[in-house]
């Protein structure tokens, strides 16, 4: 935390991904946090995936554990996801939707269901964060989860790179599901190497490792188009987020800063915050 804070706190951010070091209580990691002018942000949830539905349940409570934090650290929002397994068929065909089966869809949204009622009950706000190479990948699985749970204990947390790389304007999606929408990851990436990970069946890693992801302003996402398909009611959290940065991780956290001050005039919102990954 003392390497990373500083970093942070000087590329304008005033808010963190929240994330309780083992052994650290919440209400220490708020204050040390605060030391920089920093306050703890969402979290994030990933639910791996088990057909033996015995074996799902540590990961519930995991959910359960890491809702609880984050509403003792009064950011109650959490995004939801499928975890994904380096050797998933997803990761190795990914943003096409590979082996999609409607029997486990439903298993997967009566999971997230599941998940997103106990994080409800500790006083969280889960909003689903649909991924590549999960089983929770495609625009229509997102729709599929989204109208077929109560949006009073599942919102939506879209991740715009993510939905871009399956060959969508994530910003319609948005639009689409807007009034639920309760935090946007946003991304930059080049469009060409999403689509030959599609045309050409190239794998999760190796479309990552050919330089996908960059920094906000310096590829081909529309950024502003998907931060205005949320609707000018939208008050909740715009997460920078860069998967793999193209250049050094201090260099790459200032130029989020960099780009977010440039996208809104005034000092940073108090809602935008970076999440190093």
């Amino acid at each position: 935390m003392e390497r990373r804070l500083p970093v942070v706190a000087s590329a304008g951010f005033t808010a963190i991904k929240s994330e309780v070091p083992l052994g650290m209580t919440a209400q220490t990691y708020r204050s040390r946090l605060g030391e920089y002018g920093i306050r703890p942000g969402p979290g994030y949830v990933p639910m791996p995936w088990f057909e033996d539905k015995s074996s799902r349940a540590p990961f519930l409570e995991r959910a359960r554990t890491i809702a609880a934090t984050n509403a003792a650290l009064e950011a109650p929002l959490v995004f939801l996801a499928m975890g994904m397994d380096k050797n998933a068929a997803r990761v190795l065909h990914p943003g096409v939707g590979f082996g999609q089966s409607s029997d486990r869809l439903e298993s997967v949204r009566d999971y997230l269901a599941e998940a997103a009622q106990i994080m409800v009950s500790e006083g969280a706000v889960p909003a689903l964060h649909p991924h590549v190479g999960t089983w929770v990948e495609t625009a229509d699985e997102a729709r599929f989860v989204l109208d077929t749970v109560d949006e009073n204990i599942l919102k939506f947390g879209p991740d715009a790179g993510h939905l871009s790389w399956t060959g969508i304007n994530p910003a319609e999606l948005i639009a689409e599901y807007a009034p639920r929408v309760a935090g946007i990851h946003i991304k930059d990436y080049f469009d060409v190497l999403s689509m030959r990970s599609r045309t050409d069946d190239i794998d999760y890693r190796s479309t990552v490792l050919a330089g996908f992801w960059t920094e906000p302003g310096y590829g081909d996402a529309n950024i502003d188009e998907v931060l205005d398909a949320a609707g000018p009611s939208f008050d909740g959290w715009v997460v920078v987020e860069v998967d793999r940065g193209t250049v050094a991780p201090d260099e790459s956290i200032r130029r989020c800063g960099e780009w977010l001050a440039s996208r809104f005039t005034d000092p940073l919102p108090a809602k935008a915050h970076s999440h190093t990954s």
